[in-house]
């Protein structure tokens, strides 16, 4: 057992350290399993994630049911009980844990999950469904083929089918599973490539933007995209969209799989750094698409000037707006109020520091109520479609929905699309989620 000593928590800002995938030491199986024993007894003894996923209370769980009732009574493979709940949301070391560096216990909870699935996934690879489930862009372009697109949705909408789907793959029946399109986001803004713009700067920003579609906003829900290029050139903003681009590599950062993070980084970095040479800032959509280019590439490759390039220049879409608000340069002349709003931040939003910016942009809309919620969905990408651990997804999720439910909303919606989708199911109410950056276009009645 680590020897657990009376501390005061860190009182500064935690620092992240890049991560030394490439080092032996981090797939060595006995300095792995030390640091995962160190860590444990340290959360053993403060337990203020409890709330946060599923990963803590399995761990606590294993502890007060350990002869002992310490860390040192927990057999090493029931580790990997708490490292496959863990989905590196990175709530733990953002909003919650006390001991993340600069102090002396220098605690990184999801980094230390991410080196166990690397670990995992080097010496075991990974299941059909799994590496299924994470090549979105495969899946993709295959589901969207026009006579196969109508099957797959149909298919996803079918109850037996779906059954079938679960039994034989491992997905969930009671999993919302998106919907794919034929015509992508890419395909509608096809026109916007090679674009020359001017634009005027405002705020640290070019003033022009270069929009990442990411994989679920070009295959799965090509409206957000379009919505999101409406409410910009509204505000004088011009937007291209990328030569090419693909899966930013977040699904495979959840199996460990470093190694095709590294080549989808080869493939959209020199697109997008080439974009931020030509004076162009770049926007995602999708929160866990930014968070990848601004936190973890940097992370997993700290010396790649060019990663480091994009890193500066990608933002969240509302705090691009709010920007521009504070010096004037927001259109506010909005047509249409919106009610009441509930509002969830997502999670990978909430990590990146950036504030509640969707919340201050939707509160400017005259006769608008905006309640935030600021709790999990659950959903995490591919957790929340899993056979085995689609009801806990729901269950950390619960209270999201409750709150939906109790406040009554005109509108509900979240910045991360499948956390939305994931409320959805908990309402079963028959009310669809709507994304911010569509309620602000309804908003500008454009």
């Amino acid at each position: 057992m680590v020897s657990k000593t009376v501390t005061e928590g860190n009182l500064e800002a935690p620092t992240r350290h890049p991560i030394d995938w490439r080092n032996p030491d981090f797939y060595d199986e006995s300095k792995l399993f030390a640091e995962l024993e160190r860590v444990f007894d340290h959360c053993h003894g403060c337990r203020r994630c409890v709330s946060l996923c599923h990963a803590f209370p399995t761990l606590f769980d294993l502890v007060d049911e350990s002869d002992t009732m310490e860390v040192d009574g927990v057999d090493k493979k029931d580790y990997w009980k708490v490292v496959e709940h863990c989905y590196l949301c990175d709530l733990c070391y953002m909003t919650k844990c006390p001991y993340t560096p600069p102090h002396e216990w220098n605690i990184d909870f999801p980094h230390l999950m991410l080196r166990a699935k690397a670990f995992h996934f080097r010496n075991n690879g990974a299941g059909f469904r799994d590496r299924l489930l994470s090549s979105t862009d495969t899946v993709g372009r295959l589901a969207g083929i026009p006579i196969v697109v109508n099957l797959v949705n149909t298919v996803n909408r079918n109850g037996p089918a779906r059954r079938l789907l679960e039994n034989t793959l491992g997905v969930s029946a009671g999993a919302r599973l998106p919907e794919y399109h034929s015509r992508t986001l890419r395909d509608r803004l096809k026109e916007r490539r090679n674009r020359t713009a001017q634009g005027e700067p405002a705020n640290g920003t070019s003033g022009k933007v270069a929009l990442f579609a990411t994989c679920y906003g070009n295959y799965n829900e090509p409206h957000l995209g379009e919505d999101l290029v409406a409410v910009f050139e509204h505000n004088g903003i011009p937007v291209t969209i990328a030569d090419k681009e693909q899966c930013c590599g977040m699904p495979k950062l959840e199996l460990g799989d470093l190694e095709s993070i590294e080549r989808a980084k080869e493939a959209n970095i020199p697109v997008l750094a080439r974009l931020v040479d030509e004076g162009w800032d770049i926007v995602a959509p999708v929160p866990s698409c930014a968070l990848m280019f601004r936190q973890e590439l940097p992370l997993l490759f700290p010396d790649d000037p060019r990663v480091q390039k994009v890193a500066k220049a990608i933002f969240d879409p509302f705090e691009y707006l709010i920007r521009r608000h504070k010096e004037g340069r927001l259109n506010t002349d909005f047509k249409q109020p919106l009610g009441k709003v509930s509002y969830h931040a997502a999670c990978h939003q909430r990590v990146q520091n950036v504030g509640q910016k969707t919340r201050e942009i939707l509160a400017l809309i005259p006769d608008t109520e905006v309640t935030i919620i600021e709790r999990c969905s659950g959903h995490d990408g591919t957790y929340a479609v899993k056979r085995e651990y689609h009801d806990i997804s729901m269950k950390i999720g619960r209270p999201v929905v409750n709150r939906v439910k109790k406040e009554q909303p005109d509108h509900y919606g979240s910045d991360c699309p499948m956390a939305g989708h994931q409320i959805e199911n908990g309402l079963d109410s028959g009310q669809a989620p709507e994304h911010p950056i569509s309620l602000l276009r309804k908003a500008y009645g454009i």
